[in-house]
């Protein structure tokens, strides 16, 4: 029997319906969870393609192939309109041409606009003026693949306080480079990339524009275009589309799985494998196994660590895995019988504990708080699993390596 075989619940995301998740043990239902999130939303499905999916039905993710997760994002709202649309007015063109819907996109369609080089310049791009606001902190990003031209640049240029973020991409090498903000790029497959920079704008701002280049300068070199955003907060989220006005995505949210019978436990290990999109403005987020009160066993993302916590009705323990980054997957267990716990990071014993009283009444799952009404956990969830032993220390090291 695998460790899998073993747990009471396990939840690897693969099967969904509207509103449910399902979790692969128990497979008599009583661990499957609860989704809601109002109106459409995207995620990249098993072929590598953008897709959109309606009203509350869970987003199985695929980004980057491998094993897919259960894709979990907070309230965004795109403001940058006419995403797709390079060849519209609203985008104003600089020595360059637009040419629409010239090539498939990252959506399988073919939606994505060749951007063309009409004079022997470097300043070669397009732009559109935006209106944000001050000390604020933004995310922008937009997909490019290489015609002619390997390099390119994204920026949002203010023109009273200068440069408020930057990044620039060698399509060929795969370098990045001449970053103001926090810059990646993600890889969709087909040559296309995703270019993405956070920043906080300054105090002051005067006019300012997002502008997409295209670095060569012979007249007709050529560079391809796709859904362009711009979204209040301290990362990218998935693609929203928008056409004449901007588009805000629901939040997602993902409760109560499992039961009072499923986790009738006297000890136990909770293990999630999963990646933390980031602290909300300085602000935390939770997965939690509890009564829905102050019984639980709960894992706490907050800034630059993971905190484990348990309570038994009165007495909370803490124990935090620091030095952890945002946007980057961990995989954390914790174990649990009377005065012995023991909490786990990507393969490591972190702590261990031989005083400690076991939480009762366990009966539900959150990706959130004991009630499932707030902390919402931001990010990607690969595995889930409860037990109702104390796995040995080697398989807690072998279940929580990377």
């Amino acid at each position: 029997m695998s460790l899998a075989d073993d747990a009471k619940l396990l939840l690897i995301p693969t099967a969904y319906n509207t509103s449910k998740v399902y979790s692969v043990f128990p497979t008599d239902g009583d661990g499957d969870f609860t989704y809601t999130r109002s109106g459409d939303a995207s995620r990249v499905n098993p072929g590598g393609l953008i897709e959109t999916v309606g009203t509350n039905i869970p987003r199985i993710d695929h980004t980057g192939g491998g094993c897919p997760s259960l894709l979990l994002e907070p309230q965004r709202t795109n403001i940058q309109i006419r995403s797709e649309e390079f060849d519209n007015s609203a985008w104003s063109k600089v020595n360059s041409s637009i040419t629409a819907d010239n090539i498939i996109a990252p959506d399988g369609e073919m939606t994505a606009d060749k951007l063309t080089s009409t004079a022997a310049s470097a300043s070669t791009y397009v732009y559109e003026q935006h209106s944000l606001s001050t000390s604020t902190t933004y995310s922008m990003s937009v997909f490019v693949k290489k015609g002619t031209s390997n390099l390119v640049q994204m920026d949002l240029q203010d023109f009273t306080s200068g440069l408020q973020g930057r990044i620039q991409f060698d399509l060929d090498t795969e370098t990045i480079s001449s970053v103001v903000g926090t810059a990646s790029v993600d890889n969709y497959g087909n040559g296309w990339y995703r270019l993405k920079v956070t920043f906080t704008t300054s105090s002051t701002l005067g006019t300012h524009y997002l502008r997409i280049f295209e670095f060569l300068t012979t007249s007709g070199a050529t560079l391809y275009l796709f859904g362009a955003q711009i979204e209040v907060g301290d990362y990218c989220s998935s693609y929203i589309k928008t056409t004449t006005a901007q588009v805000t995505r629901q939040k997602d949210e993902c409760f109560n799985g499992g039961d009072a019978n499923l986790f009738d436990i006297t000890e136990g290990t909770f293990f999630i494998d999963a990646n933390n999109f980031g602290t909300p403005f300085n602000d935390y987020n939770m997965i939690t196994l509890s009564d829905g009160g102050n019984n639980f066993v709960r894992f706490i993302y907050e800034s630059s660590r993971i905190r484990t916590s348990i309570e038994n009705g009165a007495t909370q323990q803490d124990y935090f895995i620091t030095g952890v980054n945002d946007n980057e997957r961990n995989k954390v267990a914790i174990t649990f019988k009377q005065n012995e716990f023991k909490v786990y990071h990507n393969g490591d014993l972190k702590d261990t504990d031989l005083i400690g009283v076991v939480p009762t009444n366990l009966d539900r799952l959150n990706f959130a708080s004991q009630s499932g009404t707030s902390r919402h956990f931001e990010g990607k969830v690969y595995d889930t699993r409860v037990y109702d032993r104390v796995l040995t220390q080697t398989e807690a090291e072998t279940l929580t390596t990377l």
